[in-house]
């Protein structure tokens, strides 16, 4: 499998799950380590201006 050049390492790609009306979005696997994140947990999306903020769900 080619590997991503560093340069493109944070580029990602929305796909669409479902039947359309959801986006899916992936993050790379070092980031979800070092927050600590595991599979299945709530995550807090929220959209502010331009950007969206995610947070671990309290």
């Amino acid at each position: 499998m080619p590997t991503q050049k560093l340069q493109n390492y944070n580029i990602r790609k929305l796909s669409k799950v479902g039947g359309g009306k959801v986006f899916a979005l992936t993050l790379p696997v070092e980031y979800v380590r070092k927050l600590k994140w595991k599979e299945h947990q709530k995550i807090k999306v929220e959209l502010k201006g331009r950007h969206l903020v995610v947070k671990d769900w309290k």
